[in-house]
């Protein structure tokens, strides 16, 4: 069965950096767009970033842009987040998602658009 399993999560201080992985099984990996999710306690979950399953397309939510990074390694398995200057508002439980889309540069940062999601990876940023 297709398990998302996320690592690298932790407790960081404002202005430090994490690097967020999630390795895929059980699908073909580079046949499905991806995406970070993330959900801070009392809070909705928010879509933070996604990439097509080409690559060519990546989208971040407005509250991350230009400090978060997305990317994907197709011979690995693996997606990727890059998360620098890092504020304590970026807590929360960070969660990947996949689903298999056939357009070359979709992604989405709706929940409902994934079908596939991993456990969580706890991210912490204290002040």
């Amino acid at each position: 069965q297709v398990q998302l399993v996320e690592s690298g999560g932790g407790l960081v201080q404002a202005g430090g950096s994490l690097r967020l992985s999630c390795t895929a099984s059980g699908l073909t990996f580079d046949s499905y767009a991806m995406a970070w999710f993330r959900q801070a306690p009392g809070k909705e979950r928010e879509g933070v970033s996604c990439i097509s399953w080409t690559g060519v397309s990546t989208y971040y939510a407005d509250s991350v842009k230009g400090r978060f990074t997305m990317s994907r390694d197709n011979a690995k398995n693996t997606l990727y987040l890059q998360m620098n200057s890092l504020k304590p508002e970026d807590t929360g439980m960070y969660y990947c998602a996949a689903d298999r889309r056939y357009g070359v540069s979709w992604c989405s940062l709706s929940g409902i658009s994934y079908k596939y999601w991993g456990q969580g990876t706890q991210v912490t940023v204290s002040s």
